[in-house]
């Protein structure tokens, strides 16, 4: 099985949500794992994000319905770590 254990992700969002919530609703959606956000760049009305996302079982298809949800869109994925645990199960 290959488990997702880190992603860095480039997101655009409006304002509001502010980084707080956005960085608190993703990791509501995602048990036992840490989110990291860091605003790179502003304008009048979105701001640019880097999202670091680390946990043993990130689902991708949770973050992208949550950055959905919210109102932003995934610009693209800048970092991936991977680890293949031997196991024949599959995951999404």
């Amino acid at each position: 099985m290959i488990k997702l254990q880190r992603i860095v992700l480039d997101i655009l969002k409006p304002h509001h949500p502010g980084a707080l919530e956005f960085a608190s609703a993703m990791a509501e959606r995602m048990p036992g794992c840490r989110v990291m956000l860091r605003v790179d760049e502003m304008d009048e009305r979105t701001e640019t994000l880097q999202v670091v996302i680390e946990g043993e079982l990130i689902s991708f298809n949770s973050i992208t319905d949550a950055i959905a949800d919210l109102g932003a869109s995934l610009h693209s994925i800048d970092e991936v770590d991977v680890l293949n645990t031997g196991s024949a199960d599959s995951d999404d």
